[in-house]
């Protein structure tokens, strides 16, 4: 006869206060500082590696890797080009999903405006707290397949 693992309770009916809310807002704002700046090595710290990054491709294929450090620097001063310069602004909503007081996932609905071209985007990040601070593990936004694709990654 096996012994029957059981799930931890932890975070079972996790209620998060404001100051975990407030945590989740401090933090965004702090990256999307970062990333209107082009701070992408600042942006990096804020990340744990392997960093986990889940995409679609124009052929309706889903997409899952791990980006090191340098990837996630590399591919991101590319995507942010512009940023730093004024460039690129971008509006946010964001709706954070407590798990428990260290885990979260927040789906963000925004807008993005570079050289007087608007575009929606809606994707999500996975959150975790170490040491007291948060850092973003997970990015998941479909679309970039086949751009990652083209630039050999």
């Amino acid at each position: 006869m096996t012994e029957q693992q059981t799930v931890p309770a932890a975070g079972v009916g996790f209620t998060p206060s404001d100051e975990d809310r407030r945590g989740i807002e401090e933090w965004f704002a702090r990256y999307d500082a970062l990333s209107a700046a082009g701070e992408v090595e600042s942006m990096a710290d804020m990340a744990v590696f392997p960093l986990n990054v889940v995409t679609s491709d124009s052929a309706g294929d889903g997409l899952a890797d791990q980006w090191s450090r340098e990837r996630f620097t590399r591919t991101m001063s590319e995507v942010l080009g512009g940023a730093g310069d004024g460039g690129i602004t971008f509006e946010s909503v964001r709706t954070p999903h407590f798990l428990t007081a260290e885990l979260a996932v927040v789906v963000t609905e925004a807008t993005m405006t570079a050289g007087g071209h608007t575009e929606a985007m809606r994707y999500a990040d996975v959150l975790v707290k170490r040491g007291g601070s948060w850092f973003f593990q997970t990015m998941i936004q479909g679309g970039w397949g086949d751009a990652l694709r083209q630039s050999g990654q």
